[in-house]
């Protein structure tokens, strides 16, 4: 049986540290500023880290690891 291929679009989205945890990147941050607080981009900067249950689902579905 073939090797299970990583979805293209998960490894764009998704990036995992050497420890297992899973971050994604914040939304709403495209386009649309002048209407968001300095608080909300602020907060929206960099990356979140999924929940251990969001992060399982996202590891078992997607990025195969």
């Amino acid at each position: 049986m073939p090797k299970m291929k990583t979805k293209s679009a998960a490894k764009k989205r998704f990036k995992v540290s050497a420890t297992g945890r899973v971050f994604v990147g914040v939304a709403n941050k495209r386009h649309g500023m002048r209407k968001r607080s300095n608080r909300m981009l602020r907060q929206a900067s960099g990356m979140k880290e999924l929940t251990p249950g969001h992060a399982a689902k996202v590891v078992k579905q997607w990025l195969h690891d």
